[in-house]
């Protein structure tokens, strides 16, 4: 409980920072992020209608996709986040009295910066507020391309229409620079963003454990023979790969079979390879 009491107040602290930078640096200036944000900010051009309002609306759908392969927890924050992601941005503009920054260039900078850090509180909290990544989780299973190229791809798009939209490629390739800095501050607050995580398993009921994961995650695992320090008994170590958002329902898979299991989590920095169930091994 006061884990979930400090994810949920470091989700509206991160959707109110994210907002402030998305409403006071970015908008003013016709500069988008990418994902969902990018395409919220081009429909509130057009259509003058609240860019809260399609924040909220056009992530909807991808949180119904992500609820059977993320997880309830993983539902309720994103949705939470969203959610607050959206008031926050109706209320920023009445807080700030209209002011924002101008120059298109410091807008840039700076609202990069203050977006990654509002987006990456978000995610380190085990939340999302860009349902293109939900999309791309699901979409990189299916083809021979990984998650974060898919993104890229659906962001190449995003970027290209808001050159159309604007009527200017001065603000694509300002959002652009935009979409690089707040990644990388991103990486920053939650010390080392990674789109896979390697996992170790160590558990008396390692069949188990095994057999779990591989029908819920859609992934191949490996067992490695071990022996323990002390007890000298022989022990199967189960080794897997999986995407970052998958991590807490893993974690929760694991401890609701063996509670005394030992979990090893390390960042994979690129991964090259088969890993659904089909393949035979690693």
């Amino acid at each position: 409980m006061k884990k979930l009491l400090v994810n949920i107040l470091t989700m509206t602290f991160g959707a109110f920072i994210a907002a402030f930078a998305i409403e006071c640096f970015l908008v003013p200036n016709k500069i988008i992020d990418g994902g969902i944000i990018g395409i919220s900010i081009m429909a509130h051009y057009k259509t003058l209608l609240p860019l809260g309002m399609f924040t909220f609306v056009l992530n909807l759908p991808f949180i119904f996709l992500a609820w059977k392969k993320m997880g309830k927890l993983f539902v309720f924050s994103t949705f939470y986040a969203v959610s607050m992601l959206s008031v926050a941005i109706q209320m920023i503009p009445v807080w700030t009295q209209g002011k924002h920054v101008s120059e298109p260039f410091l807008a840039c900078i700076f609202g990069g910066v203050i977006l990654g850090v509002g987006v990456g509180l978000i995610l380190r909290s085990n939340a999302s507020t860009d349902g293109t990544e939900i999309i791309a989780i699901t979409l990189a299973r299916k083809v021979a391309f990984s998650v974060g190229e898919v993104i890229m791809f659906f962001n190449l798009f995003i970027f290209m229409a808001a050159g159309i939209v604007f009527d200017s490629w001065q603000s694509a390739m300002y959002s652009i620079l935009t979409y690089f800095i707040a990644y990388r501050v991103i990486d920053i607050v939650i010390e080392g963003l990674n789109e896979s995580k390697s996992i170790f398993i160590i558990s008396d009921l390692s069949k188990e454990i095994g057999q779990a994961i591989m029908e819920q995650f859609d992934t191949s695992i490996t067992y490695i023979a071990g022996r323990g320090g002390y007890s000298k008994q022989e022990k199967k170590i189960i080794y897997c790969v999986i995407n970052r958002l998958e991590v807490a329902k893993l974690k929760q898979t694991v401890k609701s079979i063996d509670e005394k299991s030992f979990i090893a989590i390390e960042n994979v920095h690129e991964v090259d390879g088969v890993r659904i169930k089909s393949h035979k091994g690693l």
